[in-house]
């Protein structure tokens, strides 16, 4: 965007952002990653553990930061006044407009020359498939002789030594003594290699060397020990330096070690283990022996019950044919007997549905007879109560009241009169006797009953 403002206008003014910015694009675009010599001054390491410092020689010096992800994987502290090589990127700081060096990498100087022969020498050999992983043999379970390829001197035979000692004390182990580091000590490595392969007494060979620096490291990177470890007829373990540390010759051995203690726990089983394992396998052998005794001795009592004399196989038959014999007679009376209950049970049934004329003749005149005695008990009672129920209404008939001499008494309406208050004087009344009715007029009424003497007057 800042190219194309430049091209578009030409008194385009910058902010000083911009301006930082484009010349960053510029430094990051126009150089690529590069290696630079120089001398380390002011270094500082931050609390974020981030690395600051100058990088200068005789005529200038420029700023150069290494941050933590990339620093932390080197093994060795920076110090002022140190000649080292820096892979780092050209950019600059836009907060401050300073330019500096970003870093990928850093190494004390005068090792590039190191760094690159190990790099092409490795690639060579890769090539020629020494590295091939399918060459590369197993290390036997329980060797029985060791070789170890060190300086007598070494802190790392020591280990070594323990080391061995401990897992299994009755390895035997033959020392081929050798300078490991210094002039000439890839020529005797591979002068100790070869008297190894031609004395052939040893099941395995150790190299073994303790840590230091790629320089103190630089005889197992020579190519003549690398292709005299290649042509060993006898299987080679190396533990060379520390976990970090790597030759040339680590990837050529049959088996790579992190230390020369890990070595020597990789080339001998441990004694202890071993025990246990054999004290193991030994409990687990007798153990199938007892089970494959006890299987034998059930299987020959099997065929001990199996094995019978003929006379007594004889007499078995004959006893199972008089048993199929018994058998088949209590088929046939079994089948007899069920035959008989089912003509048994056959007649039963014939004679339960079969009709008994005599009995039912007789059931009938019973029959009749109480047919007749409970119609005739019904007809008493049923006459006894209608005399009852007859005398009853003779009770209630208004016209035996009417024969003692009562009468009953309705207006004009037919309403039966039974309170003189409710008539006025004058109405016109029918009074029904027990023979015959007559029709009269109210002269007078009153409460109570009449005077008799009074109405004979009255007439």
């Amino acid at each position: 965007m800042i190219f194309k403002l430049i091209e578009d206008e030409k008194n385009h003014i910058f902010s000083v952002q911009e301006l930082n910015k484009a010349a960053k694009q510029l430094l990051e675009n126009g150089l690529p990653l590069l290696w630079v010599r120089g001398e380390i001054s002011n270094f500082v390491c931050a609390t974020s553990r981030h690395w600051y410092f100058s990088l200068k020689d005789e005529q200038a010096q420029v700023r150069c930061v290494m941050f933590r992800h990339k620093n932390q994987y080197l093994d060795w502290l920076p110090k002022n006044g140190m000649q080292v090589e820096v892979l780092a990127l050209a950019t600059l700081y836009e907060a401050r407009g300073e330019f500096q060096l970003t870093l990928e990498q850093m190494r004390p100087a005068g090792l590039g020359a190191l760094y690159d022969a190990f790099e092409r020498l490795k690639r060579k050999l890769e090539v020629e498939g020494l590295f091939d992983a399918a060459r590369k043999r197993p290390l036997p379970f329980f060797p029985k002789q060791i070789g170890i390829i060190t300086s007598p001197q070494a802190a790392a035979l020591r280990d070594v030594l323990i080391t061995l000692a401990k897992r299994m004390p009755s390895i035997s182990v033959v020392l081929y003594p050798t300078p490991v580091q210094g002039e000439g000590a890839a020529q005797k490595i591979v002068q100790a290699i070869r008297l190894a392969n031609e004395r052939a007494e040893c099941d395995v060979l150790m190299i073994c060397r303790g840590g230091g620096s790629i320089e103190d490291l630089w005889a197992f990177n020579e190519e003549i020990v690398v292709r005299a470890i290649f042509s060993s007829r006898i299987l080679i373990v190396s533990g060379i330096g520390h976990e970090t540390d790597f030759t040339i010759a680590d990837f050529v051995v049959d088996q790579r070690a992190a230390t020369p203690t890990a070595a020597a726990q990789l080339v001998v089983p441990e004694r202890q283990e071993l025990l246990q394992r054999v004290c193991h396998l030994a409990q687990r052998l007798a153990r199938g022996k007892q089970r494959q005794f006890e299987s034998v001795m059930q299987q020959l009592d099997y065929l001990q019950r199996r094995l019978v004399h003929p006379a007594q196989r004889v007499q078995q038959q004959t006893q199972h044919l008089d048993n199929l014999q018994r058998r088949l007679q209590n088929v046939l009376v079994n089948m007899l007997e069920r035959q008989q209950w089912f003509w048994q049970s056959m007649q039963r049934r014939l004679r339960a549905v079969r009709p008994n004329i005599e009995q039912l003749g007789a059931q009938q005149t019973t029959l009749a007879r109480d047919l007749l005695e409970v119609m005739q008990r019904s007809l008493e009672r049923y006459d006894a109560r209608l005399g009852s129920l007859q005398q009853h209404l003779d009770h209630l008939d208004p016209q035996q009241v009417l024969a003692r001499g009562y009468s009953m008494v309705r207006d004009a309406r037919g309403a039966i009169i039974m309170d003189s208050t409710t008539l006025p004087v004058g109405a016109r009344l029918d009074i029904t006797f027990a023979h015959g009715w007559a029709q009269v007029e109210l002269i007078e009424k009153g409460e109570g009953f009449p005077n008799t003497d009074k109405c004979v007057n009255k007439e």
